[in-house]
């Protein structure tokens, strides 16, 4: 859930004393920012996995750029279709201009390919010594990223681009100013390449040794991005003309980025040590109810389009 449904959730639900807290509003907006850079930063992880492996199996540079990239157009194009198709069950209600909206599925494609790219110019020589170039182009690629994101959404906006090119950079769309709800490469893809460092990382010969290390590390290191943003806000240093701390401001992504890491920690701790090991896992079971919804869904799309034989159509 985004955080402008969550914001219309809290006034429908609480109280007029509660809908003034600050405090109440704020990690209202804080959690309903997390579930699209969960998704985008395992995205990541899992990306800095499959390329360890085909490391491992000794196949060459070029040729796991190639796979990984191509995977990543795969996934861009599937998000085209997918405009395509909530096109054409809105129609004729749906304007046209949502083919061209910027979602996730094309923001994940357009960052697998950049991932690809960058593993490719960094991963030449020996897997570790490769290993190591990956992790920390990664955390620069999405330092870059976060850092220019405010200009890029305010004084710096690339207006001289059509608009379909800009979204994917601000997400502006059709209207005078970047809209929130959409996901441009700006920040969005910094949350892939947290990923991808966090994934190098786990492959480490250091991780591998210490097997128990990082995953307490990445609660405490969780915590370290959580404070800095709330020094980095009360300070008098100012790096951008424009203040949009919910939507642009670095220090908004360094939270999440923190948050991510616990995250990943409790579920490590979980398969580990909880009620996992006795059968039952809560991330298992939301990958089951995933497959289920997203069959339910094919299965409805199914009998609206092709109604059975002698029946009347689906309304």
């Amino acid at each position: 859930m985004r955080a402008d449904v969550s914001d219309a959730l809290l006034r429908f639900v609480m109280s007029p004393e509660a809908k003034k807290s600050s405090s109440v509003t704020g990690w209202s907006k804080l959690g309903g920012t997390l579930p699209a850079p969960l998704f985008i930063f395992l995205a990541g992880v899992s990306f800095a996995l499959v390329t360890e492996k085909l490391r491992e199996k000794g196949i060459e540079r070029n040729a796991i750029a190639r796979q990984t990239v191509l995977r990543g157009a795969e996934v861009f194009g599937m998000g085209l279709l997918f405009r395509v198709q909530e096109f054409a069950l809105g129609y004729p209600w749906s304007p046209w201009t949502d083919l061209l909206r910027v979602d996730v599925l094309n923001i994940l494609g357009l960052s697998m390919m950049l991932m690809g790219v960058l593993c490719w110019a960094t991963g030449d020589g020996e897997v570790a010594a490769a290993r190591i170039r990956n992790f920390v182009a990664g955390i620069i690629a999405a330092v870059i990223v976060a850092m220019v994101t405010p200009p890029l959404w305010t004084t710096h906006r690339p207006k001289f681009l059509p608009w379909p090119i800009e979204s994917y950079i601000n997400g502006v769309h059709i209207f005078d100013q970047p809209q929130p709800w959409l996901f441009p490469l700006f920040p969005w893809s910094a949350f892939a390449f947290v990923g991808l460092a966090v994934g190098f990382f786990l492959f480490s010969d250091f991780a591998k040794r210490k097997e128990l290390w990082p995953s307490r590390r990445s609660a405490a290191w969780g915590s370290l991005p959580v404070r800095f943003p709330f020094f980095f806000d009360s300070s008098s240093l100012h790096l951008y003309a424009v203040y949009d701390y919910w939507h642009s401001n670095p220090d908004f992504f360094l939270i999440r980025c923190g948050i991510l890491l616990m995250i990943l920690f409790l579920v490590y701790a979980w398969c580990r040590w909880g009620f996992a090991q006795k059968g039952f896992s809560p991330i298992i079971q939301l990958g089951r109810l995933h497959c289920w919804c997203t069959g339910a869904y094919r299965i409805c799309l199914w009998k609206i389009f092709h109604p059975a034989k002698g029946g009347s159509a689906a309304r």
